[in-house]
Formats: C-alpha cells, structure tokens, sequence
C-alpha cells in the first residue's frame, strides 16, 4: 500500500509520491549544447539565465572517505514529514523538493542518521534534506525516537511537519480514490484512520509545525509550506522556451504556444534559406519584418502577468513553445530573444530547438 492509496482531490491537499532522488532543481552551469537532429531527433539545447554555477543536476551524494586536513563536513539541516494519510504528505515533501531540499520518501526511520551523514560527506551538495515518514514503514517506526535522539546528540538542526486533517475529509478523500486506508485491514477507513491517529500521536505531540489540511487545496498548502521554508525570497519560475516547426506536430509539454506563421518565411529567401534563425542575418531579417518586434515586446509583456500568477499558484516550471512552418528560421529567432528577455528579467531560462536541423 503506497501513500497513492489516498490521493485527495484537485481541491484538496493531493499527496503524490517522491522516490529518494536529488531535487530536479539543483543549481546548474550555465551552458550551451548544439547537435544536429539527422536521424538522431536530438534537441538543441542551451541554458541561459538567472541560476548561478552549482553541481549538476544528477549528482550523488559522495560517500567517499574524508580527506585529511579537509574541512569539518557541514552538517546538513532535516525536516522529517509525517501524518495522516491523505493528508498531503507527499505535496509537502514535493514543495520542498522544489526549493531545493534533497527528498527521501518512507525511508525507514533507523536510516535517517545515516542519510544525514551521507549528506555531510557530500562536501556542501546535499544540504538540506527532507525525509517522508509514515505509516507504509510501521515496522521500523518504533525507531524513530530512537534516531531522534542520536540526531540531538550529533548536533543535527532538525524540524517535524505534521500533516493533519479532520476525519470527514479523509474519509471524502480515501472514497474518491476508491482506495482503502493503510491500516484498515478488513475494517471501515474510518478504523484505519482511527488506528493511524494513536499510532501518531506521540509524533504529532513533538511536532514543531502542524499543517490542518481540512480545508485546504493543494495550492494553499504549498503557500503555507512556502512561507515556512522558502524564507523573504518569492519562488523561482523556471521556463523551457521552445522553438518546433508545425509540419512535426504540437509539442506535447507545452503551456503556452505561439504562432510565428504571420512573419514572411526566410526560406524563400535564397541566401537565408540554408541557414536558422540563430544566424544574425536570419534573425535580423525575421526581427525587420511588421510585427516582430512588437509581438516580442506584448508576449514577453503578458508573459510577465502570467509568471506573477503561476508563483500566486504555486506553479514553478512553465514550457512556452514558439512554433513556425519547419521549426528552423522564424520560431528559432523568435525563440532566442524571447528567452534572452526573460533572462535578463531574472527567469532561469533554457532554449530547446525541437525541430532545427530535421529537415
């Protein structure tokens, strides 16, 4: 039985499961890759933006042995999530993950110190870490005060988030999901949730921050998660600003899309035809066009009223997809200053040019 088992509503604190994996959002250099589709289909990619130089994005955790004479490992700082089920555990470890936190989910509780130590080893890359406990690993939860303690004796910072919620909405949630509690066993949810609260309830007591999801949806309770955790700073949106060519289909992880048709086509120029829209003549051409300039100017505007309302939402990653013909001159360029504008506003912006190169 997973924590899916009890999935609230798109109006409720939805948990979602988190495997035991570094956070997608590990700062990244910034770089540049270009490859030829052929028969490959591999994008163009390049990084520009607000991120500064950090690890890259599937680092390890080092466990490797300290060196001699190399500064005292930084302990890293633990916040250990729990609750009822169908609380919005897993939503909870998800906005942590997205402001940076490396999540464990139901790592059995004896392995807490040791992942904590993992953590110092890694020379600064792991250094906060989220762990979800819960009732899918009651067999080690006996075990749990006991790691509690060694954490203290260590010297560990380290925070509980208790996810609560009434009996009615549990039970609402649990039946939308026609799904039993993990603790009912032949009995009604209402026993398994019954059986959960005693379970939890010296847990609950030593909580630092109690979460009431009654009434909540999953929106506002990673607003309440945000202002616990992500300090004086507004959450980061990232944005993917994709070039793709129309003839090769929509992309399927798009947001928003934009229709770059209304723009004279280079290829029937000549002696733009072999070249893309990263090429400055090719470029310079699209951008003198009527209306260019001025579709840069209003999208990258309405962009901005968009981003403002994503970051009220809890939205974190937005794909806006610049389409044309063939995907290699207009959507290119149009691609290329987008992001470039969004760069220089502070949005940690990657350009990915689907189709360029496949014809």
């Amino acid at each position: 039985m997973t924590e899916h088992d009890a999935q609230p509503t798109e109006h409720d604190a939805q948990p979602t499961e988190h495997d035991a994996q570094p956070t997608e959002h590990d700062a990244q250099p910034t770089a540049r890759r270009e490859q030829a589709h052929g028969d490959t289909g591999d994008d163009v990619v390049r990084q520009d933006a607000g991120q500064g130089a950090g690890e890259d994005n599937g680092a390890q955790v080092s466990t490797g042995s300290e060196t001699a004479g190399a500064p005292e490992a930084a302990i890293p700082e633990l916040v250990i999530i729990s609750g009822m089920s169908g609380a919005g555990r897993s939503t909870a470890a998800k906005c942590l993950e997205d402001l940076g936190w490396f999540v464990v989910d139901n790592l059995p509780p004896a392995l807490i110190p040791t992942m904590v130590e993992l953590g110092a080893r890694s020379q600064g890359n792991v250094a906060r870490i989220a762990v979800v406990v819960d009732v899918r690993g009651r067999r080690f939860f006996d075990n749990l005060r006991e790691s509690l303690a060694d954490l203290d004796t260590r010297g560990v910072t380290r925070r509980i988030v208790f996810l609560e919620s009434s009996d009615e909405a549990l039970v609402r949630r649990f039946e939308s999901v026609r799904r039993p509690h993990p603790l009912q066993g032949d009995g009604r949810i209402v026993d398994g949730i019954a059986a959960e609260r005693e379970l939890l309830r010296e847990l609950r007591g030593d909580a630092d921050l109690v979460i009431d999801t009654s009434s909540l949806n999953v929106h506002e309770l990673r607003a309440k998660m945000d202002a616990q955790f992500a300090g004086e700073e507004e959450p980061e949106l990232r944005a993917t600003v994709m070039s793709f060519g129309f003839k090769y289909g929509l992309p399927v992880d798009a947001d928003l899309v934009a229709d770059m048709r209304f723009l004279p086509n280079p290829h029937w120029v000549p002696e733009l035809r072999p070249y893309t829209g990263v090429n400055e003549e090719v470029a310079a051409y699209v951008f003198n066009q009527p209306g260019a300039k001025e579709f840069l100017d209003r999208y990258a505007e309405l962009l901005r009223l968009i981003a403002a309302g994503y970051r009220r939402e809890g939205k974190r990653y937005v794909t806006i997809a610049i389409g044309c013909t063939g995907g290699k001159h207009r959507s290119v360029a149009m691609s290329e200053k987008l992001a470039a504008r969004l760069a220089a506003e502070g949005v940690e912006t990657v350009v990915v040019h689907r189709d360029m190169g496949r014809e």
